[in-house]
């Protein structure tokens, strides 16, 4: 009796990734808004406000706000659309 063993790769087949430009840094973030986006991943909680509490300490006259999309993995168009008109910069938590 031959023994026969079949092997399935999960990967898959990667996408095709485009790269782009970075977004311009700012001259200095002095009186911005700096959204903090938790990414609901395990964690990234505690990271944003971590590092809300650094920027409160190390730079006060940077406005930050923590926000957070609707669900993890799902891209969450208004809260992107509200990023770019309100925003100057954002920085993405993804957790520890």
């Amino acid at each position: 009796m031959a023994d026969h063993l079949s092997v399935h790769d999960p990967r898959g087949y990667p996408p095709k990734v485009t790269g782009k430009r970075l977004a311009p840094r700012p001259s200095a973030l002095d009186g911005k808004l700096v959204y903090l986006v938790d990414c609901l991943f395990d964690n990234s909680a505690a990271f944003m406000e971590q590092l809300r509490q650094w920027f409160a300490a190390h730079l006060p006259a940077v406005q930050i706000q923590v926000i957070t999309p609707r669900e993890s993995w799902i891209d969450d168009a208004d809260m992107r659309k509200k990023i770019a008109a309100d925003g100057n910069a954002a920085i993405l938590g993804v957790g520890l």
